[in-house]
């Protein structure tokens, strides 16, 4: 199961440089706009102290943590949705991931254009809003007039189509995201099949310079992570003793790309479970309330239709009881059914059909 975070941003706010630091991945990195066209695809891990504390109890060879794609988008420019800059292509790039890291320049160097003059994190966040709504007002302006004739004829499935497209047309007119708009569920299975960019998640990645000089006076801009993209890429290019020296020095505890990942990671609504034994310790990803068999399916697509039931150990419990053997004896060993919602942390055996 691959979830797809979209970085996006203006030109030259630090997309590509903190990509790189986030795939270690080396890409076209260059001070004018458009330098990346096609997006450049990476894989990141998501950081988890449990893996190696349930690995040290199961004495597991290897490792395997969970990962998040994170898809490098050229920069964006006003007029996108028009078709400036290559937008149209841009934005379809966009269309292709479940959610959006902006990238908001806080920092301040003449030696980097700035396609605006100078940096301004509120308007220029405000430009990509902009953009993100005119696009999707097009497509929901083109599918309500599609559905008005028929709804107007009595297609009662037409008339609910229009009247939620109605709804949202009004909102993105204003500027209001697609996802501000109150929706019955159903409205939103009818919204979702529209693929609309302004129903994704999104957060701010506001990117300010290595001393953080911006962070008293930077906009309210929710939810974000603040990060250096330069202390990023210099940490990425050295050995993992030197980079957490280099945190210390700096004072750091967490790195920018570690609070990155884990808030992609929340932002997807993805939880954590587990399987752990000698051949390895793995992390396995699905959305939060997912059931058992959906937890099963990640792992192996038949597990899904055979499964029977999931043995389930709360990851503290296998780690204070020294494993399995121990949970049992305490009695903290759950048997769970089909109806099971899983929870992040929980360790499983799936017990399946042939």
């Amino acid at each position: 199961m691959s979830f797809k975070v979209g970085i996006v941003g203006l030109p030259n706010v630090g997309k590509s440089t903190l990509f790189k630091a986030l795939t270690k991945k080396q890409v076209l990195i260059a001070n004018y706009p458009f330098a990346t066209i096609d997006p450049n695809v990476g894989i990141a891990e998501v950081p988890d102290e449990r893996l190696n504390q349930l690995a040290q109890v199961s004495q597991s060879e290897k490792i395997i943590p969970t990962t998040i794609e994170f898809y490098d988008i050229a920069g964006l420019v006003r007029g996108a949705y028009k078709g400036e800059g290559l937008g149209n292509q841009f934005l379809s790039h966009i269309r292709d991931v479940d959610a959006i890291a902006h990238v908001v320049r806080a920092f301040v160097d003449d030696n980097i254009i700035h396609v605006h003059g100078s940096p301004d994190p509120k308007n220029d966040a405000e430009v990509i809003g902009i953009e993100l709504c005119m696009a999707d007002l097009k497509t929901v302006e083109r599918r309500f007039n599609e559905v008005e004739g028929k709804a107007k004829s009595g297609d009662k499935n037409a008339a609910a189509l229009r009247d939620i497209l109605g709804k949202v047309k009004d909102a993105l007119g204003r500027g209001t995201w697609a996802g501000e708009v109150e929706a019955t569920d159903e409205e939103q299975v009818l919204l979702r099949e529209l693929n609309l960019l302004t129903l994704k998640p999104m957060m701010y990645v506001i990117n300010d310079d290595e001393n953080f000089s911006h962070r008293d006076t930077l906009p309210a801009l929710e939810p974000h992570v603040l990060v250096s993209a330069k202390i990023e890429s210099e940490l990425s290019e050295l050995p993992d003793a030197e980079a957490r020296e280099m945190m210390q020095s700096l004072g750091i505890k967490q790195s920018g790309l570690e609070k990155l990942i884990v808030a992609s990671y929340q932002l997807l609504d993805l939880i954590t479970f587990f399987t752990s034994g000698p051949k390895e310790t793995r992390a396995w990803t699905v959305r939060k309330g997912a059931k058992a068999p959906e937890a099963a399916g990640v792992i192996h697509s038949d597990f899904e239709k055979t499964f029977i039931r999931a043995e389930i150990i709360h990851w503290k419990d296998f780690v204070e009881c020294k494993g399995e053997a121990g949970v049992k004896e305490k009695g903290l060993l759950r048997v769970e059914g089909k109806d099971y919602e899983m929870r992040d942390g929980d360790v499983c055996h799936f017990r399946v059909g042939v």
